[in-house]
């Protein structure tokens, strides 16, 4: 897993993608505090434990596949 800072806020997460279409996001246990988006959709009633991203992280993941921060991978399970 790879540090994606967020444009928005600034939190950092852990990422990993195994496909263009997989992204792997490890959450801080912060994030409620430190993103926006999780402190409005928290206070609308929503848990934090359904709230997988907000759209600034996305651009941010997005981001950082292009300029390669983050690779995109292989999953490979030996058998």
């Amino acid at each position: 897993m790879r540090p994606v800072q967020c444009p928005a806020c600034g939190n950092q997460v852990l990422c990993e993608k195994f496909s263009p279409a997989h992204t792997s996001v490890q959450w801080t246990a912060d994030a409620a505090v430190a993103c926006a988006e999780f402190r409005e959709r928290v206070g609308r009633g929503a848990s934090s434990a359904r709230i997988r991203t907000c759209r600034s992280l996305r651009a941010g993941i997005e981001r950082a596949v292009a300029d390669g921060t983050l690779e995109v991978g292989d999953v490979r399970v030996d058998v």
